[in-house]
This record gives C-alpha cells, structure tokens and sequence, in this order.
C-alpha cells in the first residue's frame, strides 16, 4: 500500500510530462488488474447478492430481513454482517435483481466490473470537467482512478460507492452544462443508490438558486429558472425511483436511512473522532456528538459562502472532506466521496489534506 501510495504521488506529480497515452494507460490497466484479482479485504459485495437473492429467491424483503433469514443461500457463507439489513439505497438494490439468478461467483464478478466501470467513468467525467475549469485533466483522472484506497477497495472490493460518486459527478457534468433537470435526476439516482451522495444535493440547490437563466429575451417564469429545472428533475426522478421501490418493498427501504444515521454510533478504529478519543483519553460519545456539531456549523457556513458566489465545487468538495474528518465509521473506500470533487476544486491546500487522509487511511481493513 506504502509503494503504490508513492508511485501515484509520483505520477500526480508527472503527469503532465508522462503523456495521455501513459497515464490512461495506467489508469486503465491497474483498474482492470483490481477487477480481475481476487475480493479484497472487504466482503461487502457478497451482502450485495445476498440481498438480491433474498428478495427473488426467497421472497423476503431486504430492508426487513438480514442474511440470517436464509442461511442456506450459497451467498450466505460468504456475508459478513449477517444480522444487518440492507442499507442501501432502492435503486441499487432494484438493479442488483437479475444477479440473483446468477451462480454466486458470477454474480460477485459483474458487481466488480461494475466497479471497474464506474471508476474509468468518474476518472473520465473528471478529465473533462477539470479541462472546463483551467485544471490539469490527466493529473485529475489520475487523482482519482490512481488513489490506492481507490483500486484496492473500491475496485478491489467490488463497493458501490464507485457507481454512486459516478451517477453524483454526471449530475454535476449536467449542471454544469445547463442541464438542470438532467443534473438533479441524476443526483437522485445518486442518492438512490447510496444516501452518502446526498451532501452534494445542498449545494446544487444553492448554486442554482443564485444561477440566472441565459437566452430569455422577456421576462421568465419561476420554472425557467435553473433552480426550478433542477428541482423539476429532481422531483421526477423521486417519485419514478419511489414508485418502483414502493412496489417492490412497501415503505420499508425507508429503513435504509435509518441505517445510514445508525452507522454514526459505531466506531472504527482509524476514524479521526476515534483516533482523538484514544489520544487524549476521552470517552468516543461526547466527542463524536462535537465533531457532529462542527461539521453541521461548517456545512452551513460553506452554503452561506455558495450562496454569496463561491464556487459551489470548491464548497461542496470541503463538505465532503469535512464528512470524514467527522463521522466516526470511516472506511477506506469512503475516500472516493471527495476525490472528485477535490480533484477539480482548484484548491490545493484541498489536495493536499485529501493526499494526507489518504496516506492516514492506508492501513484501514489490513488484517495485520
């Protein structure tokens, strides 16, 4: 992990230098290595099929009942948490269906590729925003597809936050583009497939909300405003996704959020509200109740500087960074919730904190 952590630093540093064809190829042939090589130190994606097989297999609903409801189920022996239901958005659980028919091992190998995929999207998605806004685009896809918690657990474990992070940043792509409607379905799906995504969702609002509409010759109305066509795809996206996840499991994918919130009383061992408690010997509670406190004064003082004309990038890649500075369930493969953002932030001194979590975060999940 050490030596991989140096070679990317050396090929952010000479990207540039190294050319197009060097770097994507880099890019390419190391992402494709981690989705070939065995799962990797996380066995999250078996939970994944697992849920998948519960529903169709088993007629059981996921966000009701745990992987210990069907302990016979091939994927079973494999799963981790077993007594946890699912924590996942509706969407991804929708789309991981047509797995169940799959045999396991098969299942787990389109969930990696998926990974793969999604991790070439997002470096490419971010080359070319990073080209619209002035920044090195080899050096950005680099940033994020060469990080080593990147390949090692996100493509390597086959975790969905690739997928998610790529469905957030092509909704950014579309705002950026004047797609609104687009750019707010899209951060639905986002947040349909993980609710982790929704930290962007604020700052799209608030971005759009202080946009002016461009090419209207007389006077508009509030639906022409970028902010309107944002909410209007939004919303669309909402009740199509809710729709299908009502009929699929009643109004029990709700408890997935309830998950999402419940992970902020467990610990792990890295996070830095953890680490803090350890040092200067105080209880995790009160301490992660402060850092809870600070990260929801900062988000709120980022919005207040979007809305006063910051760049809504910059502001929601510190809110992004500032989430795993606070939460105490910090995971490795979280790291990608910020890359992107980061990588096209135009902030170095950004860069550089990302670059130090990441060396922080290096030994995360190594049974040593």
């Amino acid at each position: 992990m050490w030596g991989g952590f140096a070679a990317y630093l050396g090929v952010l540093a000479a990207a540039p230098a190294l050319g197009h064809r060097v770097v994507w190829a880099a890019i390419v042939l190391l992402v494709a290595g981690f989705a070939l090589a065995p799962v990797l130190l996380s066995h999250d994606v078996y939970s994944y099929v697992d849920y998948a097989r519960l529903s169709v297999r088993h007629g059981l609903d996921p966000y009701v009942h745990p992987p210990l409801a069907a302990p016979a189920d091939p994927a079973f022996a494999d799963v981790t948490w077993t007594g946890a239901t699912s924590a996942y958005g509706p969407l991804f659980t929708l789309a991981t269906y047509p797995l169940a028919w799959l045999p396991v091992a098969v299942a787990v190998a389109v969930l990696k590729a998926v990974a793969a995929l999604s991790v070439l999207g997002l470096a490419f998605v971010v080359s070319r925003l990073a080209a619209g806004r002035g920044t090195e685009p080899l050096r950005a896809a680099a940033f994020v597809a060469l990080n080593p918690l990147v390949l090692v657990h996100v493509v390597g474990g086959a975790h969905n936050d690739g997928l998610t992070m790529l469905l957030a940043m092509l909704g950014v792509a579309a705002i950026l583009g004047a797609r609104e409607a687009t750019g707010g379905a899209a951060l639905v799906a986002a947040a349909a497939t993980k609710a982790s995504a929704l930290f962007l969702t604020p700052f799209a609002l608030v971005a759009s909300a202080k946009s002016q509409p461009t090419g209207l010759k007389r006077p508009y109305m509030e639906e022409n405003r970028p902010v309107g066509r944002l909410l209007a795809g939004a919303l669309l996206a909402a009740a199509v996704i809710c729709g299908a996840a009502y009929l699929g499991f009643g109004w029990d994918w709700l408890h997935a959020l309830g998950l999402a919130g419940k992970n902020q009383s467990r610990t792990s061992h890295l996070s830095i509200p953890t680490t803090l408690s350890r040092l200067i010997g105080l209880a995790p509670t009160p301490i992660r109740f402060a850092a809870l406190t600070l990260y929801a004064v900062l988000v709120i003082y980022l919005l207040h500087k979007t809305w006063r004309g910051t760049d809504w990038l910059r502001t929601s890649a510190w809110a992004a960074f500032a989430l795993l500075l606070a939460t105490s369930w910090l995971l490795p493969w979280y790291l990608i919730w910020p890359l992107p953002l980061v990588a096209i932030s135009r902030d170095r001194t950004l860069q550089l904190l990302t670059l130090a979590l990441t060396a922080y975060q290096l030994g995360a999940r190594i049974p040593l």
